[in-house]
């Protein structure tokens, strides 16, 4: 589907190795907003792995970068050898109420927006995104939860997937929005839960993660999630750490996302 217009940051007043591009997409009836790091050094002919970020309710396209400095901490790794390079893309999730869940709904399509027309901005504005890039996706909280059903149901785009201290069930989001739960409601209820999601395309999950914090208000329902993977015999990683729903958690365990990814390499 094609951009009706785009466009990206002049790269005389980036700074941190962060740009940012806007496209105009039918799926959001108008423009959406992509915050991007790119390794330093960075060419036209490198083949880099793209790793989509989604961040939670409130948030947008900044929230990754400027409140967690993410592309800092990436950078460093990078750098020091820990990580290999890798393109992360931070979109907003539509900008529409508190938080769009990142699902089809209210006329939009903000699944469509993550799961096709970001990839398809990163490769067309962003050198070293190719056809071939290896593609990741995670997320926090609503991100999480978007991470994880996104990466499920288009299982054939990406290469792994994790989610942190994610929502896994739709009526989790009254924990965070004023928007009426009806207003996100699904064709189909497989939409609407991780594990049913999951269920369901089993047969093209990629390797997937998710992690919580013991002391988040999410703990129980990550840990029932994991508990109904066993024992449905879904292949998975579940960790815990300590911490809450919070930056300071997920500025810290997103390099254990990263590595996770980097070991699909």
């Amino acid at each position: 589907m094609p951009f009706k217009t785009i466009e990206i940051s002049n790269p005389r007043f980036e700074s941190n190795n962060l740009r940012f591009i806007t496209v105009n997409t039918p799926n959001l009836n108008g423009r959406g907003d992509i915050c991007v790091y790119v390794p330093p050094g960075t060419m036209q002919a490198d083949t880099l792995p793209i790793v989509i970020l989604l961040h939670g309710v409130y948030g947008s396209a900044w929230s990754w970068s400027h409140s967690a400095g993410v592309h800092l901490t990436a950078n460093e790794l990078i750098t020091n050898g820990e990580l290999p390079p890798m393109i992360i893309a931070m979109p907003s999730d539509g900008l529409w109420g508190d938080g769009s869940g990142y699902l089809p709904h209210s006329g939009y399509n903000f699944e469509k927006w993550i799961a096709e027309d970001v990839p398809m901005a990163i490769r067309e504005n962003i050198a070293g995104a190719k056809e071939d890039s290896p593609l990741f996706i995670s997320g926090l909280s609503m991100g999480g939860f978007g991470a994880l059903r996104i990466g499920a149901k288009y299982g054939y785009l990406f290469k792994a997937v994790s989610g942190m201290s994610s929502i896994t069930s739709l009526p989790q989001m009254k924990h965070f929005t004023n928007e009426s739960l009806t207003l996100y409601t699904q064709m189909n209820a497989i939409d609407e839960d991780v594990f049913e999601t999951f269920k369901h395309y089993v047969n093209q999950l990629p390797p997937l993660r998710f992690d919580c914090g013991r002391d988040d208000l999410l703990i129980a329902y990550n840990r029932d999630l994991h508990q109904k993977m066993l024992t449905a015999g879904i292949p998975h990683i579940y960790e815990e750490y300590s911490g809450g729903h919070e930056w300071p958690y997920w500025a810290k365990h997103v390099i254990t996302t990263l590595r996770f990814f980097a070991g699909y390499l």
